[in-house]
């Protein structure tokens, strides 16, 4: 009788032994969560070159003032809308290069972007931009058809059209989304790239992302969050 009541007292013991284990780990994980959505630096660094190396700047220095910007341009949007540099005025936005009929990358950049936009879908500071990398093809009307399709937000995410030398200009030269390994482009050569390009509300490049890889996205988002603190 001695030996059964000891038996049961010894798995009364590794039971609770298990459970404050698992509760344990529980909350590891949870701490670890946490410690991935805080311990970024203080401040993302800025960039203005295709190789994307980072220089670490203090925002609002002079050397931060006088850094890469995106510099002003003039394209339309699913609504017929003129979009520009005012649009983004004390913005923060992501932007990416696409085309309604691409069936390859562009379905999943699409749908990743749509993750940003319903992470922050209240959020007025932080706005989406897409360029049409086929604007000759991509009309207003068609623009706004693939809008309505995917769940596009007006005026929170912007689907433009325009000059297509314009458009490729501010690819290649301005945002850098392209990887050329070096070799000349033309505004002939198509572009096409999956990745997503961070803008703060001073025009700068903050970031670039694998528009394809979910935890690419998620530091995205993160970097966000990051960069709306800094501003």
């Amino acid at each position: 009788m001695m030996k059964k009541l000891l038996s049961q007292k010894n798995k009364i013991l590794l039971y609770l032994l298990i459970v404050v284990l698992a509760s344990c780990k529980n909350e590891t994980k949870k701490q670890n969560s946490r410690i991935e959505e805080t311990s970024r630096v203080d401040y993302l660094p800025y960039y203005n070159e295709a190789n994307f190396t980072p220089h670490w700047l203090t925002p609002g220095s002079n050397e931060e003032q006088e850094f890469h910007k995106i510099p002003n341009f003039s394209l339309t949007n699913q609504l017929g809308n003129t979009v520009s540099q005012e649009t983004f005025k004390n913005k923060i936005y992501v932007t990416d290069f696409f085309f309604t009929s691409c069936p390859g990358i562009c379905p999943t950049m699409t749908s990743n972007m749509s993750k940003i936009q319903e992470e922050f879908i209240n959020d007025n500071e932080v706005l989406l931009l897409s360029h049409s990398v086929t604007p000759t093809l991509d009309s207003i009307p068609v623009l706004n058809s693939y809008a309505v399709s995917k769940g596009v937000i007006p005026n929170k995410w912007h689907l433009v059209t325009g000059d297509r030398g314009e458009i490729y200009e501010l690819g290649r030269k301005a945002y850098f989304v392209e990887e050329s390994l070096g070799l000349e482009q033309t505004k002939d050569d198509f572009l096409h790239t999956e990745n997503f390009v961070l803008i703060d509300k001073n025009k700068h490049i903050r970031g670039i992302y694998n528009g394809l890889n979910r935890t690419s996205i998620n530091q995205l988002i993160i970097d966000i969050k990051t960069l709306k603190k800094e501003q």
